[in-house]
């Protein structure tokens, strides 16, 4: 037995107010403590402010919720309820802006887009042309 006792913490004390950390004092979910140690411990500048790592960390939460929105409406569009590899690619390849921030970027697991070139598609002939319309609609 050590002899200190049972600790006491900021919610026992009268008057004290209870310490949050920095990502909850940003109202964000990622790390922001992590994102600053990594900043200071990188050498990208003599000193690193803690506001910086803020911003940081709320620019990688937004990116991320926004390309998690968009694979679980790709995930929903093929009729599945988990997201996939292949359902975040699409999401990324279909948005101009993500296309274009991750453009070298490869996706382990997620494929190619779906592209078939014209010259392979069978031609459309007068033929079939007036013979669809003729009787409404396909062959």
């Amino acid at each position: 037995m050590s002899g200190l006792g049972k600790k006491r913490t900021a919610a026992d004390k009268t008057g004290a107010a209870v310490k949050k950390n920095a990502s909850a004092r940003a109202g964000l979910q990622f790390p922001v403590g992590r994102v600053y140690r990594f900043l200071k411990r990188g050498n990208y500048a003599k000193r690193i402010s803690l506001g910086a790592a803020i911003y940081l960390t709320a620019v990688q939460e937004y990116l991320s919720a926004e390309i998690l929105e968009m694979a679980g409406n790709a995930a929903h569009a093929s009729k599945k309820v988990r997201i996939a590899p292949r359902h975040i690619m699409l999401a990324v390849r279909n948005d101009d802006e993500m296309n274009k921030l991750l453009a070298c970027v490869t996706i382990a697991q997620g494929g190619v887009m779906p592209n078939i070139l014209d010259e392979l598609l069978p031609k459309r002939t007068v033929r079939n042309a007036t013979f669809s319309q003729e009787h409404g609609g396909s062959q």
